[in-house]
């Protein structure tokens, strides 16, 4: 009898766990879930990372061989010299070599 309750209860509780994942998965909760989403994320367009709206998290995150001092002096770049307007301008900024710019290419864009 014990044994049967128990089992019950855990059967509710996982079942329960997976209700909410299941249903995030639908149309509309996925839109609820786009529209709360933080404003830190700033990937756009399969995956890219936008120059100038990302934060240097995001870009240490989402970007190969960029660290955090790498993806801070993007950002005060950014700020010190306004928005980019090529992803080939990513030059100018101390640390950012060709070589690493090749590398995170396709991950990049502007707008």
């Amino acid at each position: 009898m014990r044994t049967t309750i128990i089992s019950a209860l855990a059967l509710a509780f996982f079942t329960a766990l997976a209700t909410p994942a299941w249903s995030a998965s639908t149309p509309s909760a996925t839109a609820k879930l786009e529209a709360t989403a933080p404003a830190t994320v700033q990937l756009a367009e399969a995956g890219k990372v936008n120059l100038n709206s990302a934060d240097a998290e995001s870009l240490k995150r989402e970007l190969s061989g960029v660290g955090l001092a790498k993806a801070e002096a993007i950002v005060k770049h950014r700020e010190a010299n306004g928005p980019f307007h090529s992803v080939d301008e990513l030059l100018e900024v101390k640390g950012i070599g060709k070589a690493l710019l090749d590398r995170n290419r396709d991950k990049l864009m502007v707008k």
